[in-house]
């Protein structure tokens, strides 16, 4: 027997089902110790506490990590591409998640080294969303960078709607946004992500331990365009920016 745990911003199970969520780490590490368990997650999966380390995770646990925190700053020049004419530019993220914070220095830096003004807006909640987009909107920012986490995937239809309502040009970090009528993402690809997962539950149902298996790192990104939604809101895609995306959709 195997078990597989998928990440909070993960596409649904084939027949609609919830996958076991990786993000809740005591209940998936203590159902328990000797079936393997092959994971795809967001999260830092030595902070989160389910390896030991990414080149020897140890024990029954091995998987593959797809975190946006270290493409934060290239996700603000592709946005600031977009946007060039923004002079502010929001970031909206959950407090909740640790990486928000490494996340928003990072912003901050790449926000000077561009001349652009960093606002940082947050929302543990739902009923937070309206305040935080009146917030930005009161502030004149033209842009919106949305972080990742579960809040915010299971909430995309409200953020990409609110957004349009308020006029931001919005970028996001996953294609799941661009799918549900957001302008553009940047981030790992899920997909490929996925497949390598399965590759290593190939090779444990061949025999492998979970513990030799180091911890992979998400290696192909994708940049996605909702051509439809630019046209809808009348914006011109700057061509060297459509030239570079993965897919549009049209």
């Amino acid at each position: 027997m195997l078990q597989i745990c998928i990440g909070a911003d993960a596409p649904r199970h084939p027949r609609g089902e919830a996958w076991p969520a990786c993000n809740r780490r005591p209940a998936v590490k203590a159902a328990t110790a000797t079936i393997p368990i092959v994971f795809t997650t967001g999260f830092d999966p030595v902070r989160t506490g389910f390896v030991a380390s990414l080149s020897r995770p140890g024990g029954n646990v091995t998987g593959v990590v797809f975190t946006t925190t270290d493409l934060a700053a290239k996700q603000l020049g592709l946005l600031q591409e977009l946007a060039p004419k923004a002079a502010i530019i929001a970031v909206l993220g959950d407090p909740n998640l640790p990486e928000l914070e490494v996340e928003l220095r990072d912003l901050e830096a790449a926000g000077r080294a561009i001349g652009r003004q960093i606002l940082v807006v947050k929302a543990a909640r739902e009923t937070e969303f309206n305040a935080v987009f009146a917030r930005v909107a009161q502030a004149g920012a033209g842009a919106l960078l949305v972080r990742g986490g579960p809040i915010f995937h299971n909430r995309r239809r409200q953020l990409v709607a609110l957004a349009i309502r308020h006029a931001l040009l919005a970028s996001y970090t996953s294609r799941d946004y661009p799918e549900v009528g957001g302008l553009m993402s940047y981030g790992p690809s899920l997909t490929d992500a996925h497949r390598r997962a399965g590759i290593y539950v190939g090779r444990i149902l061949k025999g492998a331990k979970p513990a030799d298996l180091p911890v992979e790192m998400a290696t192909k990104f994708d940049l996605v365009i909702n051509l439809a939604t630019a046209k809808a809101i009348g914006l011109d895609i700057p061509p060297m920016l459509l030239a570079r995306a993965d897919e549009v959709i049209e």
